[in-house]
């Protein structure tokens, strides 16, 4: 490996460990136990994840349609449960294939969305309700457009460069701070960052490294924030986190050819029926001038 891989390694395993530990005290003193639900949730997700598919829109989508967690703590929820596995990921991608993307634009892209992560987790706490749900709504149709295009063949095929010049370079950096912010929110880094390179002539393999190494130093850094203020579902968070691990694993190591537009087509329609839902409700929410501070209290 390269010494900027290493360089961007170990801040990354070095946040992992202490995003560990912060989460299992607090999942210790809250007796956060995951169902088997949860736990199977963060084995599927986790495991397309690995495969290009996305984590975050249909964690949400299961999250909403089942009920499982109230709207405003599933961004939080999500992001923290999800990041373990995006920290594997990037482990692997950073061997795999870490050694063959532009150092700078690598580094740049994973400083930015964490940087950016970190100035958006505390303002996702004091969103109103119907904010944050719009926000996902509108995140979620995106993914949802996203898997279409790709399964018709309309996505950015990519080209086979490594690297970007200067003023694309930029563009993507700047970009990659914007997904950090949106990361908060529960709208997932990986289509808009493999979109955006891609269309700027990048080899979408090598996207894989740029999106895994921003989701995981992001996260571990954001997360350590969410946990503290406590708005979060702990035992969500559990099952995601436990689920997750393995399956990246196998999802990287076993995994030859699967069905993956199928899959596409399937997530698609989850996607686009929570979107519709989060909407449905940020709208009444708005209206009725119902919506309530993002930090108060769930009641049971």
């Amino acid at each position: 490996m390269s010494s900027m891989l290493v360089a961007l390694l170990v801040p990354i395993v070095l946040a992992t460990l202490v995003f560990i530990v912060v989460l299992g005290k607090a999942a210790i003193a809250a007796r956060a136990r995951p169902s088997l639900e949860t736990l199977g949730l963060g084995t599927v997700v986790s495991f397309f994840d690995t495969l290009g598919i996305g984590s975050f829109a249909p964690t949400t989508a299961w999250l909403k349609f089942r009920k499982l967690t109230p709207d405003r703590l599933i961004p939080p929820t999500i992001l923290v449960g999800l990041t373990a596995g995006a920290v594997v990921q990037t482990i692997i991608f950073f061997f795999k294939l870490g050694v063959q993307v532009d150092p700078v634009l690598l580094a740049g892209c994973i400083v930015a969305c964490t940087t950016g992560g970190l100035i958006g987790a505390p303002l996702v706490h004091k969103t109103r309700v119907w904010i944050v749900q719009a926000i996902v709504a509108v995140g979620l149709t995106l993914a949802a457009i996203a898997y279409g295009l790709t399964n018709l063949n309309m996505m950015p095929s990519g080209g086979m460069a490594t690297s970007l010049p200067v003023a694309l370079t930029v563009l993507a950096i700047a970009a990659n701070f914007g997904f950090g912010l949106l990361l908060n929110y529960g709208v997932g880094n990986y289509a808009p960052t493999l979109v955006i390179l891609s269309l700027m002539g990048m080899d979408p393999r090598l996207c894989f490294p740029i999106m895994a190494g921003a989701a995981a130093l992001m996260g571990s850094t954001a997360s350590i924030r969410h946990i503290k203020t406590g708005n979060l579902d702990l035992k969500m968070v559990v099952g995601l986190t436990l689920g997750g691990i393995p399956a990246v694993f196998l999802a990287a190591f076993l995994v030859v050819n699967l069905p993956i537009t199928a899959l596409r087509w399937m997530v698609l329609v989850v996607v686009l029926y929570a979107a519709a839902i989060m909407l449905r409700a940020a709208i009444l929410g708005r209206r009725e001038h119902h919506a309530e501070p993002g930090t108060a209290g769930i009641t049971d």
